[in-house]
């Protein structure tokens, strides 16, 4: 038996909803996964996590392979165990940081040379080895190892990293299905991720290359790496008809709610992103209307909740009460916009889910982009790429 499957159950367009079944539970699709790099969110515990409805966690190999590494995982019981984290598991592969840790790291055709942002000790990660620990981690779906080129990368480079992508792919596969190993392709999901920059030839060579293996899904990756907004849409509509139908489509590092509502109405099925619980950090909620900057002063005695219509347990509080706290430097304010967002993206998923279902999906697309206002568009992409952020909350929530 496959460690997954996938149940196509309705569509409008090329909007799906659609079932993921995983050996620790069901997935109703299209679904948001938020992002745990080190196995945890950051200011919100698994029990929050649960009582929200989150339906995938997030955890990333690069990071848990340099602490607490992945035989301490494994001796603990996996990943499941060692977080109390009950509900399905996706691991990155690391490859995301062959993009965002550039300084630290130098590619060669065998894997990646990185210098840790820990201690500086040299580790080497290929494709065997990140198979080996996303194997010890034991997450439901893991992901093949690739080389992510930033989006303003010559065409010759971007050729080099499809090659790249297509024999570490080959490799992950191999490493995937060979014996003596906990895990492996009766126990998890592989996906492959196909690059190829904002070229569409380039994409479509990639992804033949990942559709040779007949995976149980498919990830689009190297997107929110700089690139704009329509030309994420482009390569969206570009690659989405190509996808197999029958398989969950995963969108790799998006996005805004914005970005989610116009990736679904293109027929992605997947997605995770680090913004809800990083932008609640630094004061920003997200609401049907647009980012909410909950530390302008304007909200200073503003007795409302940060979002009637999400209810969450920052609804309980104001929006005075909430700035008091995030101008004060307590932790407290900045747990309760991750929770409240958190919460609002998962009531936005399940909107689009039963618009699906209706058949009414372009009308709720169309009201939402007539209503969600950032005066700000640039905000959370730049919040979240400072060069600061790239150690040990690189690609974390």
């Amino acid at each position: 038996m496959p460690a997954i499957s996938f149940d196509l159950q309705a569509s409008d367009g090329a909007a799906r909803a659609g079932m993921l079944q995983t050996p620790h539970g069901a997935v109703p699709t299209p679904c948001f996964m938020a992002v745990a790099t080190l196995g945890g969110l950051k200011g919100v515990t698994v029990q929050q996590a649960e009582q929200l409805g989150q339906g995938v966690m997030l955890c990333n190999t690069y990071h848990l392979a340099l602490r607490p590494g992945p035989e301490r995982v494994r001796a603990l019981g996996g990943l499941h165990a060692f977080t109390g984290w009950r509900g399905p598991m996706l691991t990155d592969s690391g490859g995301y940081q062959v993009f965002s840790l550039a300084a630290n790291r130098k590619i060669t055709d065998d894997g990646v040379w990185f210098r840790s942002h820990l201690d500086g000790t040299a580790f080497n990660l290929t494709p065997e080895e990140s198979i080996r620990i996303q194997r010890l981690l034991g997450a439901d779906i893991i992901m093949a190892f690739d080389e992510c080129p930033p989006a303003d990368a010559k065409r010759s480079a971007i050729e080099a990293c499809n090659r790249r992508t297509a024999a570490w792919l080959a490799r992950s596969v191999n490493a995937w299905r060979a014996d003596g190993l906990p895990g492996g392709a009766q126990e998890q999901a592989l996906y492959p991720i196909v690059q190829g920059g904002l070229h569409q030839d380039l994409r479509e060579a990639s992804l033949a290359d990942a559709l040779r293996h007949d995976l149980p899904g498919t990830a689009l990756g190297g997107l929110a790496v700089g690139e704009s907004f329509s030309d994420r849409l482009r390569v969206l509509d570009w690659m989405c008809p190509h996808l197999p139908a029958q398989k969950p489509r995963y969108l790799m590092g998006v996005g805004t709610p914005l970005d989610l509502v116009e990736a679904v109405s293109r027929g992605i099925d997947q997605f995770d992103c680090v913004l809800p619980t990083r932008m609640g950090r630094h004061g920003t909620a997200y609401t049907d209307a647009g980012p909410l900057r909950v530390k302008r002063l304007e909200y200073a005695e503003d007795p409302r909740p940060v979002d009637p219509e999400t209810p969450s347990q920052a609804s309980r509080v104001s929006r005075a009460y909430i700035q008091h706290l995030m101008k004060s430097g307590e932790i407290l304010g900045g747990q309760l916009l991750s929770v409240h967002n958190l919460a609002y993206y998962r009531r936005l998923m399940a909107r689009m889910r039963v618009a699906i279902r209706a058949g009414r999906f372009n009308e709720f697309a169309d009201k939402f982009r007539a209503t969600y206002v950032d005066k700000e568009p640039e905000a959370e992409v730049s919040e979240a790429r400072k060069p600061g952020r790239q150690a040990e909350n690189d690609h974390g929530g």
